[in-house]
């Protein structure tokens, strides 16, 4: 930890760095780190410096000008799943599904808001009292959200959801046990035959690392093309991917594109699959008519307690998209999504997928769910633990077609 006679030298060094740097000069990180480490032994010549304060100093200066200053260590920590700031002095973080607040904090509001401006402006966001909410991506592929006064009270807030430097494979979540090995295969096969496949769940229940080792079994010569917000999906082997990212309007409140814009102009780039990160609003009718016109295999997730919760979600953001009437939606839904995965954060804090059910259509107005493999909980264990696993229902799958397209035994 730098003391405070430390922090005066740390003062020092920087300001000097600072008027070495010409502003209208581009400088890799490697060159701003050279220049602070040349600074340093500079400085020990006059004062005393240890090797071990020099190694801080360094680390300290270089962080503050090109990382993310006091959340550096957070975010270089691998163990570490999240990263929570409630304002200059309230910082927790996740760790193995438990969160902690951190002894640290920033030195004022301002400090904050600099940081929050240098990770916003890099990925070519804008965030202001105008616009006081924004979500971005970190170099790492690390999720952004930020929330500014007014609409936060106690501060500027900002949540990082971090991401292992590995994908998650579907092996690796059969590891973990968040889904069986029967099940796993049995999916690897609907996405293979080319069903659209839906994920839901809660908050923090894994959807996009789920959609992320779902979309890996995608065979590597299809061409896809992913749609998010906030890019964040890592597919691998496959070479013809394009990757869409929304973007929020500028100062003029001119320039948006929104993941509207972008499902209706992917389908002008001869995709065969469309992936679409996460659907929350009225794009959704734009996915469905995706899905309806031959976009056979696309993915995508919402945020849902059950499939039949995320079913009537869905209704409500097509309809906020154009008022329809409701069975004609229905109809829609039920045509366009024949597969249904249902995650959930157990009490335990595991990840665990609940239920993975077929869309049957329409009876009686309503639509049919056929429930294929559901989670069977039987209690804890003696260290708290959930107990069960993912069962097969018995019930025979109805739309059997795609397989046999694909030349594959049903399901």
């Amino acid at each position: 930890m730098i003391t405070r006679n430390i922090d005066n030298i740390v003062e020092d060094i920087r300001e000097s760095v600072n008027d070495k740097v010409d502003a209208g000069k581009a400088i890799s990180d490697e060159e701003i780190k050279e220049l602070i480490t040349t600074e340093v032994f500079k400085k020990s010549r006059d004062s005393y410096i240890s090797m071990k304060e020099k190694q801080e100093i360094i680390r300290v200066i270089f962080n503050s000008m090109r990382g993310l200053g006091i959340l550096q260590p957070l975010i270089d920590d691998h163990t570490i799943t999240e990263i929570m700031v409630n304002g200059p002095g309230d910082i927790f973080i996740e760790r193995d599904g438990c969160i902690y607040k951190q002894d640290i904090k920033f030195e004022s509001e301002e400090k904050l808001e600099d940081i929050i401006q240098s990770i916003v402006s890099r990925a070519n966001r804008t965030v202001n009292e105008a616009s006081p909410i924004v979500d971005a991506r970190l170099k790492d592929g690390s999720r952004v959200n930020v929330v500014l006064k007014p609409i936060a009270l106690n501060g500027p807030v900002m949540t990082i959801r971090k991401f292992p430097d590995e994908p998650v494979t579907m092996d690796k979540l059969v590891e973990l046990g968040s889904i069986t090995r029967e099940a796993a295969d049995f999916l690897r096969k609907l996405v293979r035959a080319k069903y659209n496949i839906f994920i839901c769940g809660g908050a923090g229940s894994g959807k996009t690392t789920f959609l992320n080792a779902l979309s890996n079994f995608i065979p590597g010569d299809e061409r896809i093309i992913t749609i998010e917000d906030s890019a964040e999906l890592r597919i691998t082997g496959v070479k013809n991917l394009v990757r869409l990212e929304t973007r929020n309007e500028n100062l003029e409140g001119k320039g948006r594109i929104s993941m509207r814009d972008l499902i209706r102009t992917s389908l002008r780039m001869r995709p065969e699959r469309i992936i679409v990160g996460e659907v929350r609003g009225e794009e959704a009718l734009d996915m469905l008519q995706a899905m309806n016109t031959g976009h056979d295999g696309s993915l995508s997730t919402g945020h849902g307690n059950s499939p039949k919760d995320m079913l009537s979600r869905l209704e409500t953001m097509v309809l906020s998209a154009a008022p329809l009437p409701l069975q004609a939606i229905r109809q829609q839904i039920a045509s366009a999504i024949e597969i249904i995965v249902h995650l959930s954060r157990m009490r335990d804090k595991s990840r665990k997928t609940l239920e993975i059910t077929e869309v049957c259509g329409i009876e009686d107005g309503q639509v049919v769910l056929n429930p294929l493999f559901i989670f069977e909980d039987e209690g804890d264990t003696k260290e708290g633990l959930v107990k069960g696993s993912l069962r097969r229902t018995g019930n025979e799958m109805r739309r059997k077609a795609k397989f046999k397209m694909a030349g594959m035994a049903a399901g």
